[in-house]
């Protein structure tokens, strides 16, 4: 990954006293993670050059991240952090031009307060919302955006646009302050930190942060990102940074339901650490004040635990159970004789099995209970048996040509009497005022009412069910609720 730096303020070599590296040396430093170098790709007195290369190793990376990964088996094989601009090269970036940024430089002391004209270039940066956010970002600092999506391949048009955008900033600031402009913002456009987002984060967007972020209109959004959507943290961070008072709560108020989840123990975010926070959908903390209402994750199980002592249910298995949230609030009900959870991430089964306290559950709750890893695309006679199967807020995350598998092992083979199926509806994103895109980096779609009853009815018909359909959250009557349900009932003669 790659950034550099341009400056026409003659002498433009300058830049070689601010960045504190001269431009006649090529110099190396190493990371955690791999290896940064800086050299500058011209330097005279009209224009100078500076440039910043990340080179990633792989290897270095995944055991540096380890067993903190969320799920570090797959991740080490799918992870475009070798090659895209992200946290990594935040990181990289503060510690290779830390004196800079701190604006300070012994041999020149005149020349950090100097704004200077620059340019800024990245030619590969994720950016979960798109050129569109790029601009509401750097835009009220002053800078002149170009932000351009980056092709899937530029070979096959046909195949649309990448999550990726190259990225020129243009304005005339001080150096020290286009770097902390980077810092801050490289993650939030990502919407993910190669690292666990510990509290001592605040205290370093504070400081990144001075003098612009607090007045910045998008402040609550870059907060939001940079900490991890972590709401106890993001509250501290924006009393201190703005002196809100309550307008803290309005602007932390949940956006989506997979920014308000439950609380998590001190076990459990050890066990969490360096997870990255875009791409998690629960282990966050709530923030301590609570939020205004219900939050819509505490909805969704109230409503499936509801409907299934309606259907009758006494067996339940949780397919896609996460961190066990549901699990424990099936246990919790002694009418649940038998209880299952499933996960496809080692990772998340060992942080439930945590939550739960499992080396602590007592003998007759703990029979109760089978937790095991699988996946929903593949048979699995460990399914069968239950009167109820849950998949609540999954299916989402599973890329759309391997649904038929899913609905294969679920309806057709495992053939619980009752399958319960929540999912967000992308009609109601739009009362999410700070939300841009899908509702969590690692949905493959959203549907609105209609095609999830479309979804829902071919396969209730093809499986021999019938289906209904409950609202979970507030109806809205123009968008519909936040999130659908579907409730199949197999039909007694199939």
């Amino acid at each position: 990954m790659l950034l550099t730096i341009t400056t026409t303020a003659r002498p433009a070599t300058d830049l070689g006293f601010l960045l504190h590296k001269h431009p006649e040396r090529v110099q190396e430093f190493s990371q955690s993670f791999g290896t940064a170098t800086v050299f500058y790709p011209e330097a005279g007195e009209e224009r100078c050059t500076a440039a910043l290369m990340l080179e990633v190793d792989p290897i270095a990376l995944v055991r540096s991240r380890g067993k903190n990964s969320p799920d570090f088996s797959l991740s080490q094989y799918v992870n475009d952090r070798p090659y895209a601009a992200s946290s990594l090269l935040a990181v990289a970036l503060a510690d290779v031009f830390r004196t800079a940024r701190a604006g300070r430089c012994k041999a020149r002391p005149e020349l950090p307060g100097t704004p200077l004209p620059l340019e800024l270039r990245l030619p590969a940066l994720p950016c979960r919302g798109g050129p569109d956010l790029a601009r509401r970002l750097f835009e009220p600092l002053g800078w002149e955006v170009d932000a351009r999506p980056v092709p899937l391949d530029e070979s096959f048009p046909e195949w649309g646009e990448s999550r990726y955008v190259g990225l020129s900033l243009r304005g005339t600031t001080r150096l020290a302050d286009a770097l902390n402009h980077l810092y801050v913002l490289l993650p939030v456009l990502d919407d993910g930190k190669h690292y666990w987002v510990a509290p001592d984060e605040v205290d370093k967007l504070i400081r990144a942060g001075e003098g612009w972020l607090g007045g910045h209109p998008e402040r609550a959004l870059i907060t939001r990102r940079y900490l991890g959507r972590r709401w106890a943290l993001a509250r501290t961070a924006l009393a201190r940074l703005a002196e809100l008072g309550d307008e803290t709560e309005e602007e932390l108020e949940p956006a989506v339901e997979e920014e308000a989840p439950a609380d998590v123990t001190a076990a459990d975010e050890a066990a969490a650490a360096g997870a990255e926070a875009g791409a998690q959908v629960t282990a966050q903390e709530q923030a301590a004040a609570g939020p205004k209402a219900k939050p819509l994750n505490l909805m969704r199980r109230e409503a499936i635990l509801a409907k299934l002592e309606e259907l009758g249910a006494v067996s339940v298995i949780d397919l896609g159970c996460g961190q066990g949230e549901l699990v424990g609030a099936l246990l919790a009900r002694p009418r649940f004789a038998r209880v299952g959870g499933m996960d496809v991430s080692p990772m998340a089964l060992t942080i439930a099995a945590r939550k739960l306290r499992l080396e602590r559950m007592p003998d007759a709750k703990r029979a109760r209970l089978t937790l095991f890893q699988g996946a929903l695309t593949y048979t699995d006679k460990r399914l069968s048996g239950y009167d109820a199967a849950v998949l609540m807020e999954v299916i989402e995350h599973v890329d759309p040509p391997r649904l038929t598998a899913l609905e294969r092992v679920v309806f057709g083979r495992a053939k619980p009497q009752h399958v319960l199926v929540t999912t967000p509806n992308i009609e109601h994103n739009v009362r999410y005022e700070f939300l841009t895109g899908l509702r969590h980096p690692d949905h493959r779609f959203e549907w609105t009412r209609a095609e999830f009853a479309g979804w829902a009815t071919r396969v209730a018909a093809q499986y021999g069910y019938q289906v209904a359909f409950v609202p979970v959250g507030d109806d809205d009557p123009e968008v519909g609720p936040p999130t659908q349900m579907g409730v199949f009932t197999r039909d007694q003669r199939s």
